[in-house]
């Protein structure tokens, strides 16, 4: 269940528009001061921004990084039937960056069967691809060594697809402190601090695939409370020649940010297509 809840929810985000399902995490609030400070984080999957309605984010891939580079552990977890919660010690000063990274391998492919049924629907003037088509074998959410157990020797047409997501959010004790690029996948390198972002300023980031400026990718931002208004009310930019965009945040509160991309770099020596997709969720404060 936990592997098809991810599955599920990784192809919604990268293959529907703005209407569709999205994954976030959500922190309590993004700014705190104190030494003994807790944040509660919800993270779903939901038809409304950020109101759980759907599935529950899976926190198995969930790691909160302190200021320094380690690792924080997750207090008090809990997965029910549409959110999952759980809470962060800030115990240092600084930004902590909290992630959900994703990734598997999926495949298909026809088998004499399925082609001998495609071949008698062409003739038949019927239609070989979509749903009631004839199909071959499939496979989802596996690990580069399951491809070769899994498939048989004889499969034809094989095609193999890798997908890579981050669903992140931010949240700073006392004073902000640099996010460094994790170097791999798709990712926002923020040159506005992410938990400096204040209404009608200009906000600029960088995107980056595999530690490298990412030109030409559309970005959608779209503003929490979405199940109060009848428009999602989306701002779109797109990544310039060295991988910047900016943002002019209209008003106060918390907001979706996402991009995803398509290229054949897959690590995966069988893949011949790689699937990125990138979620943050961002707090905007009044002026």
């Amino acid at each position: 269940m936990k592997k098809q809840a991810f599955v599920v929810a990784l192809a919604l985000a990268l293959s529907f528009p703005a209407a569709a399902h999205k994954q976030w995490l959500l922190p309590s609030q993004a700014t705190v001061n104190g030494k003994e400070v807790w944040v509660t984080f919800d993270g779903a999957v939901s038809n409304q921004l950020f109101f759980p309605d759907h599935v529950p984010m899976r926190l198995d891939n969930v790691v909160a990084t302190a200021p320094d580079g380690s690792k924080v552990e997750l207090q008090n977890a809990s997965t029910g039937k549409y959110r999952s919660t759980f809470d962060l010690r800030l115990a240092q000063e600084g930004t902590y960056r909290v992630a959900n990274v994703n990734r598997g391998v999926s495949a298909s492919w026809d088998t004499a069967a399925s082609l001998a049924a495609k071949e008698k629907a062409r003739a038949e003037g019927k239609p070989t691809t979509g749903p009631g088509a004839p199909r071959g074998g499939f496979l989802r959410n596996a690990t580069p060594e399951e491809l070769a157990t899994k498939i048989p020797a004889d499969a034809k047409n094989l095609q193999v697809t890798e997908t890579i997501g981050r669903v992140e959010t931010f949240v700073t004790n006392g004073r902000t402190t640099d996010v460094e690029p994790v170097g791999e996948g798709l990712e926002l390198v923020p040159l506005t601090h992410p938990n400096d972002l204040f209404e009608g300023e200009e906000a600029k980031f960088v995107l980056h695939v595999d530690g490298k400026p990412a030109a030409g990718l559309d970005v959608e931002v779209v503003r929490g409370d979405t199940r109060f208004r009848n428009a999602q009310e989306e701002i779109r930019a797109t990544s310039g020649a060295d991988g910047s965009f900016t943002v002019t945040f209209p008003q106060p509160g918390r907001y979706w940010l996402e991009v995803s991309s398509e290229d054949a770099k897959s690590g995966v020596p069988q893949a011949t297509k790689r699937r990125l997709m990138y979620v943050a969720t961002l707090e905007v404060l009044p002026q």
